[in-house]
């Protein structure tokens, strides 16, 4: 029998690193595995928690406390959430941990990726524009990325494929107790 605890999973990196990408198919093997899962993703969540905010860190902070504080109240009723967002300050996301932790247990896990890689895959012309000047207060160009220090889980989407990067989270759950089986 699959214990029903909920825990949230962060993705953080760079925009373009592949957070998305490992998030949805996490979600597909924990579903597999028999758990509840929601996925929390930056574009579609900002649209329904802060329509209003902007790219300024105060406004990414605010936005990323309501977020954690949704993953901690799906968490403690037995929902695993994958967050997946930039989240490029450590001392936010110490902040979002703290709030998590307060009902469920808090994976960070780091998608790396070199700055110059993302700027190459770039899917939505993000660096593009950010690199141009069209946009302010962009992650890794005109605003810092803080690498995390200690994150549970390190993943290199320029190194590893996904599968690779699956595994070894879903190995980091099965390490401390929160997924069973053989997935």
């Amino acid at each position: 029998m699959e214990c029903d605890e909920g825990f949230v999973i962060w993705l953080t990196g760079l925009p373009a690193a592949g957070k998305t990408t490992l998030a949805r198919a996490l979600k597909e093997e924990l579903q597999r595995a028999g758990k509840r899962v929601e996925l929390l993703d930056g574009d579609e969540v900002r649209k329904w928690l802060s329509p209003e905010a902007g790219f300024t860190k105060e406004d990414r902070e605010r936005h990323l406390m309501r977020v954690a504080y949704v993953s901690r109240l799906l968490a403690r009723n037995g929902v695993v959430v994958i967050a997946s967002f930039v989240s490029p300050y450590r001392e936010v996301r110490r902040r979002i941990r703290k709030i998590v932790e307060e009902d469920a247990k808090f994976i960070e896990v780091y998608v790396k990726c070199p700055l110059e890689v993302v700027i190459k895959r770039d899917p939505k012309g993000l660096y593009k524009k950010a690199l141009a000047g069209e946009i302010k207060n962009f992650t890794g160009i005109d605003d810092p990325y803080e690498e995390p220090l200690n994150p549970e889980v390190i993943v290199d989407s320029n190194k590893m494929d996904l599968e690779k990067e699956v595994y070894q989270v879903l190995s980091y759950l099965k390490r401390i107790g929160l997924l069973r089986g053989s997935q």
